[in-house]
């Protein structure tokens, strides 16, 4: 089976006020586990000392995904409580909202006899479960379609996180580490759901992928203009400290430009302290995505969140559920929630929406070729265009 991207929805970035400073520090008042030798930064400075300076992109590898002693491996780090919040965190309609989307475009593309949706980095599991519930709200739509959940995980912890969000209690889990698929179920609205380490361990088929905070995560180099030209910026033992890390220069030119920032408690946190204890994100380049897709499949946006949301009745779905709510309690949260999502301050103007769509979704097949030199679609598609229901 060809390994065809179907469908990617992708909402990364970092808050526009952040950019430029790169290696901020955070408020001062970290915890005191950040001001201690950590393990993953004694396994730093082992394989410095063993092997030579390493890139910022093994450096970010190592803290975030290293099975011993990685922080997605280890931490639950969404949440109130955690490093971050997310949007799906925040308010349910963020959620639902994306449900809308997929049957939307499942609608436009076909309404194939199958689907899968493939989700990258799902964190608790819960913008998958409000997709879920608008998949289920929408069952007389959707019931001659055969809908699968897979879920690319590569953290045991927030798998299991995932499992108790998503699936019934009553139907136990089938586990099996050695196994590609480590982890399938039923969910409770009854669909099967699985859980893999890689993405290329998915099986082929149609499928919708969804990307929510995935592509800020991913290893990125990181390099620094100087008057000889570019050099790529490494993680090194600093001499000064034995127990601390230091950025420096590679003596060989480099390419291009990235950047990197962390998170500890919400607060910018420096990438270099405690390695292990706190989240590493980094800038997306739409402009790159969209040069990787080679005019293999269309590219829509990035919009801001706000415009998307907007065009997929946000202020209708608000409405509806402040009516629904009793309590003034419920209603100040979703109001809350909303303002969040949509105020040009929080997350309205400093998220993005971005998609890659098959070229015959919006020109026809017979119009393929034109179509990849076309930068506007002749087929509106939700989200990016107001939401129409065909």
């Amino acid at each position: 089976m060809n390994a065809v991207v179907r469908r990617c929805v992708a909402r990364a970035g970092i808050p526009c006020i952040w950019r430029g400073k790169c290696f901020s520090s955070g408020s001062g008042n970290e915890p005191a586990e950040s001001n201690r030798v950590t393990p993953m930064l004694r396994h730093l400075m082992y394989k410095i000392k063993s092997t030579g300076p390493i890139t910022v992109a093994e450096y970010m590898k190592e803290v975030l995904t290293n099975p011993a002693k990685g922080y997605y491996v280890h931490h639950d780090m969404l949440g109130e409580k955690g490093d971050f919040i997310t949007s799906p965190e925040i308010s349910q309609i963020f959620g639902e909202l994306l449900g809308v989307w997929f049957v939307s475009e499942w609608i436009a593309s076909g309404k194939s006899t199958a689907f899968q949706l493939v989700e990258l980095g799902p964190g608790r599991g819960t913008l998958t479960a409000d997709i879920l519930r608008v998949f289920s709200q929408l069952g007389s739509v959707l019931k001659a379609c055969d809908i699968s959940i897979h879920l690319v995980e590569v953290s045991q912890r927030l798998s299991e996180i995932q499992a108790l969000t998503l699936t019934e209690e009553k139907v136990p889990l089938e586990r099996d580490a050695e196994s590609l698929v480590y982890m399938k179920g039923i969910t409770k609205s009854g669909i099967p759901i699985s859980w893999y380490r890689d993405l290329k361990d998915v099986p082929k088929g149609y499928s919708f992928y969804l990307a929510h905070e995935f592509f800020d995560v991913l290893p990125v180099h990181k390099f620094q203009k100087t008057p000889h030209g570019w050099r790529e910026v490494l993680v090194d033992v600093d001499p000064q400290a034995s127990d601390k890390l230091r950025f420096v220069l590679a003596p060989c030119a480099t390419p291009a430009e990235a950047f990197i920032q962390g998170f500890y408690g919400h607060q910018l946190h420096d990438v270099l302290i405690a390695p292990g204890t706190a989240d590493l994100t980094a800038d997306v380049d739409f402009s790159y995505l969209r040069r990787m897709a080679q005019e293999k499949v269309a590219c829509l946006g990035p919009v801001e969140q706000r415009t998307f949301l907007k065009n997929m009745g946000i202020d209708v779905r608000l409405k509806v559920l402040l009516d629904k709510a009793g309590e003034p309690s419920m209603k100040q949260q979703l109001l809350r929630g909303y303002d969040m999502l949509m105020n040009p301050q929080k997350m309205g103007e400093r998220f993005n929406f971005f998609a890659l769509l098959p070229h015959q979704r919006l020109h026809g097949g017979s119009q393929e070729r034109n179509a990849r030199q076309s930068k506007t679609p002749s087929s509106s598609v939700a989200g990016f265009n107001e939401l129409i229901w065909q």
